[in-house]
């Protein structure tokens, strides 16, 4: 599902980038046309400034005309002459007497590496510049970016918030429903349970596997109460967090292969760590990624429990010897939906990063991970008062 969206997002850069690409070449192209446009009238002001300057002594009709051709120049323009002083043309009303104004856009030009034409009509030069028009249509593609990059943004945090919670809403009536499928099954199962005692009362064999079963049962009954507290705020309790460590440690011993060696910190020997949790999610949240663990390692290696203690923080880093996840897929790891095996609906670390951030504002994530060598994932926990 990850790898066809990043498809999809490759298409759509492709297509933005495509449009972004139509729109600059179209509004060069208009600013090149209008540009072609202000060089005929800059040519036809040089001419008629320099018809007048020739025939100041017959003033007729035709030198009417270019005189008012002249003056409706609409282009800037600033003609130096030879005795230092200047002209500037349609700068408005302000810049057009503004000497230093005159001296900086001057400098601009020359910089830019273009050349002034001599003054027709006597002794200097004369500097055209762009209109502001054409300055507004070659800036017109950066505005557009913006514009349709702001739009997209807040439409993506929009339609993203409300997936959100809409998923949000969903996994927890799901997680609800089926704490409530589960709940009769349970009860059955244990009435069934307390039957064989007495029937078997005398069988001690028959005795520890029913105690076994009872177990597991017990097991289901808090799977199910850990479902049914999904979409509503725990109750979080002062907890030794080596307690429960030793908990999960213990139960997931049991039921891991032989060759699975597990390094998790005594209890006996270390001063007691209190954090406030609710103890069923957050021994779902070890469970997931010890499982996870275990079926990276195919049989066999270690899997390591280090606790460090910061400025009113903990942090528990879980490591093993398996699989190992790419650099790249760090974050993937807890969207929803994703996984690397054949089974499974890939929500376990999705939920545990939900239960662990939303509940216990705490912080989850894999601190360090190679390929077929292991990882390592850290869970960050405020310490209680």
């Amino acid at each position: 599902m990850y790898n066809q969206r990043s498809g999809w997002n490759i298409v759509l850069a492709i297509f933005g980038l495509g449009i972004l690409g139509i729109t600059l070449f179209y509004s060069n192209y208009l600013a090149n046309k209008l540009k072609e446009s202000e060089e005929k009238n800059k040519q036809m002001f040089i001419e008629a400034t320099r018809f007048i300057a020739d025939n100041k002594n017959d003033y007729n009709a035709d030198i009417r005309i270019l005189s008012d051709i002249q003056q409706r120049f609409a282009l800037p323009a600033i003609v130096e002459f030879s005795d230092g002083s200047f002209e500037a043309l349609n700068w408005g009303e302000q810049n057009d007497s503004n000497e230093e104004f005159i001296k900086k856009k001057i400098e601009a030009f020359l910089k830019s590496g273009k050349v002034p034409e001599d003054y027709p009509a006597g002794d200097g030069k004369i500097y055209f510049f762009d209109s502001q028009l054409v300055q507004l249509i070659r800036l017109y593609p950066l505005v557009q970016v913006f514009l349709v990059g702001l739009f997209i943004a807040l439409g993506y945090y929009v339609f993203n918030a409300s997936r959100s919670a809409e998923q949000n809403r969903v996994w927890a009536g799901m997680a609800k429903e089926t704490a409530h499928q589960l709940g009769t099954p349970i009860s059955a199962i244990l009435a069934w349970i307390e039957h064989l005692r007495e029937s078997y009362s005398q069988n001690s064999d028959q005795l520890e596997i029913l105690d076994e079963l009872g177990k597991d049962v017990d097991r289901l009954d808090l799977i199910a109460d850990r479902f049914s507290k999904i979409g509503s705020a725990p109750e979080l309790e002062r907890t030794n967090l080596y307690d429960q460590l030793d908990e999960i440690k213990s139960y997931m011993q049991r039921r891991a292969p032989r060759r699975v060696n597990f390094e998790f910190p005594d209890r006996s020997t270390i001063e007691p760590l209190y954090v406030n949790v609710n103890q069923h999610l957050f021994s779902w949240v070890l469970e997931n990624l010890i499982r996870n663990s275990l079926d990276a390692m195919d049989g066999k290696g270690s899997i390591k429990a280090v606790v460090k203690t910061q400025t009113n923080q903990i942090s528990i880093n879980l490591s093993d010897t398996g699989k190992g996840i790419p650099s790249n897929k760090f974050k993937s790891v807890f969207a929803p939906g994703y996984s690397t095996k054949q089974r499974g609906w890939g929500l376990g670390l999705s939920l545990a990063k939900r239960i662990i951030e939303n509940y216990h504002k705490g912080k989850i994530f894999v601190k360090s991970s190679k390929v077929d060598e292991g990882t390592t994932f850290t869970i960050s926990l405020p310490l209680a008062d």
